[in-house]
């Protein structure tokens, strides 16, 4: 009597050991990341043209409906983006103008505040050398010459606003007969189109929501900060309204520079009475409203938007911040969403619920049994 064959029930092998495949996997991310830290000053434009694309592809879309030519539709579409970045860029420049010459107006102001920081560390027992080693490396002059490198930034963003409306120009070109490429990749690779149109919708929401709550946020901290005196309030409104898209840590980057102000011109009361404000405002839209919408948006968690921001601000820099949400989207799609194999992955990123899980239904069908 023969023994009975093994080979029909033996799971399939693989080729390579899964440890292994991991292992090379890990080691091709390392290599990724490490390259797109160093070309940062390229990729970060890259992203931004192409995020703002598909922000206003609707725009061409729209054209085309309407019997235009497509041409017109990115005509529309390009002048739509190059008025948003010009309008900011120059409301910027002004701004930062603004500061750097009234900067200098608080010298004898922040010379009396740290005398009476020196005489408060000295009532509490520390030396006369500890206190000029922290307190002589702040002057006017240096927090001006900060400013004026500010300036100089903004400037160099000039620099690079050529390069990015060039590729939002080659990219608009192209935009004009996207719809029918996708139409057959979808046909090719209907997972691979899914994916890709899934990040396409998922950043125009993250940047409807992002935009609209940033608006609201900058509405409202600009009247609060006016009703209160404090200089220069259209500019840390703009300032509210950019780092709205820096998630869960903006305003704290935002209210920054408005309570030093405060502090400045009218003393520590009213440099509290900004941080209250900003942190009661922004909390509640920012921390409590906003990610709740902008979870159903991109099906994302509170954790994963948190990492993804210390991850490409690391990776790119300033810009990666901005960014950090489409940036992680389009990594999901890449990763996740382009494989249906991976997308149960989904949902331990943060994507929504079902109505019912697997253990809800298995219950209520028992329940059923007779």
């Amino acid at each position: 009597m023969s023994e009975p064959s093994t080979s029909a029930a033996a799971p399939p092998s693989w080729s390579i050991p899964r440890g292994l495949i991991v292992l090379l996997s890990l080691a091709a991310g390392v290599v990724v990341i490490g390259g797109l830290k160093a070309f940062s000053g390229i990729v970060g434009p890259i992203f931004l043209a192409l995020m703002l694309t598909i922000a206003v592809q609707p725009l061409q879309s729209w054209a085309q409906r309407r019997g235009w030519s497509s041409w017109a539709g990115m005509i529309i579409a390009l002048a739509a983006v190059v008025a948003i970045l010009l309008g900011m860029g120059v409301a910027l420049a002004v701004s930062a103008w603004q500061l750097a010459s009234l900067l200098p107006e608080y010298g004898d102001k922040l010379n009396s505040l740290l005398d009476n920081v020196r005489g408060l560390l000295s009532d509490l027992g520390i030396s006369s050398d500890q206190i000029h080693q922290v307190l002589d490396g702040i002057d006017v002059g240096k927090v001006v010459e900060f400013v004026e490198q500010l300036l100089g930034g903004v400037l160099g963003v000039f620099s690079n606003l050529f390069f990015v409306l060039a590729l939002l120009l080659f990219m608009a070109i192209d935009g004009m007969t996207m719809a029918k490429r996708m139409a057959v990749v979808a046909h090719q690779r209907p997972a691979i189109a899914s994916a890709l149109l899934s990040f396409a919708e998922g950043t125009r929401k993250y940047l409807v929501v992002s935009t609209v709550f940033g608006a609201i946020v900058a509405v409202i901290d600009g009247g609060a900060l006016w009703l209160m005196g404090v200089p220069l309030p259209i500019l840390w409104a703009l300032l509210s309204f950019i780092t709205n898209y820096i998630p869960n840590i903006g305003f704290v980057i935002g209210v920054i520079p408005p309570a030093l102000l405060a502090l400045l011109d009218s003393g520590p009361v009213l440099m509290i009475w900004v941080i209250v404000v900003y942190s009661v405002i922004n909390f509640v839209i920012q921390s409590i409203i906003q990610p709740k919408f902008v979870g159903d948006a991109v099906g994302l968690g509170v954790t994963v938007t948190f990492l993804s921001l210390v991850f490409w601000a690391w990776v790119i820099g300033a810009l990666g911040a901005l960014l950090a949400i489409p940036l992680t989207l389009l990594v999901k799609a890449l990763l996740l969403d382009i494989d249906p194999s991976t997308r149960w992955a989904d949902v331990l990123i943060g994507a929504p619920l079902p109505k019912k899980v697997p253990e809800e239904v298995a219950q209520e069908r028992e329940a059923e049994r007779p």
